[in-house]
């Protein structure tokens, strides 16, 4: 199966004034029954870079612990190449090169155990601008919600049907979280300037890693004016206030960060990644989130040797942060595959550069971090509780499953909630829906920072058994036919209690506080 639109954000958008039952009528492997909404990452044609701008950025993997030897560091600048920063920790170093032949020439060097281009598109990246366009909220439906708003209830509350269907609303009543635990949001950037999310910012454990080195200046982590609010709303879910303002996290009394890893263009690249997750291993963080994809490539095959290098060091990176105390949540994406299966078409890749449709194994070629061990990986549901109709699966690779939402055409919440997207904070003090694995991946990560909070002391790999333990065992949804046209859009395979479609089952936010 192929996928209609690529996407590097694991986000669906919902154009502004588009009626909510039919915001998501356009998805992978459905039928659209009425009009259509473009994908969050959506991408117009690649436009001309600079004439002098013909650099790439590298990953060059060492031997960790040691710190780059001088040899190989003689090697990449005899090849044409500027060190930009070396992880000492994990063994990756980051390199600037114009020469076209630079990681072929580093394979060869002693000591070099794989080295590959992060890019297709010299530096800056030749894409435009990104295209993602929430449904906003008016100042009329926030007015109605707050009037609706029942007691204890932040005022738009009773949109957010994602609550009571992992029990997050049971789970507030015995705790909030504790404010000890940090959520790093590797993505867009956070605006930590939204009422939603001040009281619970945590700027030390915040920075923009988009060039691969960490810049801590004062904001560098919020989007910029013509950048994605996909961090922004990400943020929110996991830890809006409680505070008589706007929505409700779900784990509302702990800390988030903002780890800015996307560029303006949109991509979010190996070097920015792999920066993030040190950050966050460094910084004290307790669980990071990740709505996204590695670019240029959807799957990284370990038999291509710029591929490999990039698997490598998010691997390294992503295992670091855990071995420093942080679980590690992840979105499934937005295809509809089935990643379990013997072979998937992806025709997205690479997204900065020439697309082709290629047939990849997706047990050997990995979305990265989401297929990386130790990742929790998540798959979104609905307002009914079944599998969104364009969440990814897989027997074996999905962990766990949590409300990313789906189409009112095909999963409608009950009343008060008019909406079967997911309501979360925007940039410039604003709230509005948006919908993906994106928006279920925040779900779990938050309901971790619950369990967190209850086990202080608990390793990721605790935290991980009980987030597992703890989950609402969901039976396969079969047949699955979610939009009644008489075909089966996906084959569930597994038991009640590690399934396909749901993992190990619903994420449950009262459990997380209670046990």
């Amino acid at each position: 199966m192929t996928a209609s639109h690529p996407r590097h954000r694991r986000a669906l958008a919902v154009p502004a004034g588009m009626a909510m039952a039919t915001a998501l009528a356009f998805l992978p492997n459905t039928a659209a029954t009425a009009a259509t909404a473009a994908p969050a990452d959506a991408r117009p044609a690649a436009v001309t870079a600079d004439a002098d701008a013909d650099a790439l950025s590298y990953v060059v993997n060492v031997r960790g612990g040691h710190g780059a030897p001088a040899h190989v560091r003689k090697a990449i600048a005899e090849a044409g190449g500027t060190i930009v920063t070396s992880y000492d920790r994990i063994g990756v170093i980051v390199v600037h090169s114009s020469n076209a032949d630079f990681a072929k020439t580093l394979r060869t060097v002693r000591g070099v155990e794989s080295a590959g281009a992060t890019r297709n598109a010299p530096l800056p990246s030749a894409a435009t601008t990104d295209t993602v366009t929430p449904k906003v909220l008016s100042a009329s439906e926030v007015a109605e919600a707050q009037a609706e708003a029942a007691d204890g209830q932040d005022p738009l509350q009773g949109l957010q049907w994602d609550l009571p269907a992992i029990k997050a609303d049971k789970a507030h009543e015995k705790s909030l979280g504790s404010p000890r635990v940090t959520v790093a949001v590797i993505d867009t950037g956070v605006d930590d300037t939204h009422p939603d999310i001040a009281p619970n910012f945590d700027r030390a454990a915040s920075v923009n890693c988009v060039t691969g080195k960490p810049d801590t200046s004062d904001g560098a982590w919020r989007p910029g004016a013509q950048e994605s609010p996909h961090g922004t709303h990400v943020a929110g879910e996991i830890a809006a206030a409680k505070n008589g303002v706007g929505m409700t996290g779900v784990a509302p009394g702990v800390k988030v960060s903002g780890i800015k890893v996307s560029n303006p263009d949109g991509y979010f690249y190996t070097e920015a990644v792999v920066c993030g997750f040190m950050w966050a291993a460094e910084h004290g963080v307790d669980v990071t989130n990740n709505s996204y994809y590695t670019d240029p490539w959807y799957f990284n095959c370990k038999d291509d040797p710029d591929q490999k290098a990039l698997l490598e060091a998010v691997t390294r990176a992503t295992r670091y942060a855990e071995r420093r105390g942080a679980v590690n949540v992840a979105a499934a994406g937005n295809e509809n595959y089935d990643l379990a299966a013997d072979e998937i078409t992806d025709p997205v890749s690479p997204n900065d550069g020439t697309p082709s449709d290629r047939v990849i194994d997706p047990a050997e070629c990995l979305d990265i971090p989401t297929q990386l061990p130790g990742v929790v990986t998540v798959a979104s549901t609905g307002a009914k509780g079944l599998k969104s109709s364009f969440s990814n699966y897989g027997r074996g690779v999905i962990d766990i499953a949590a409300p990313g939402g789906d189409s009112t055409a095909y999963q409608t919440p009950a009343p008060p909630a008019t909406s079967g997207l997911i309501l979360g904070p925007l940039p410039g003090g604003r709230w509005g829906y948006m919908a993906g694995t994106s928006m279920a991946s925040p779900h779990v990560a938050g309901v971790a920072a619950l369990i967190k909070s209850t086990h202080p002391y608990a390793p990721p790999a605790l935290v991980k058994a009980l987030l597992y333990a703890q989950a609402d065992a969901t039976a396969c949804t079969d047949p699955y036919d979610i939009n009644g046209d008489g075909k089966i859009d996906a084959v569930c395979e597994g038991p009640k209690n590690r399934n396909g479609f749901y993992g190990w089952g619903t994420t449950d936010a009262l459990d997380a506080v209670t046990r």
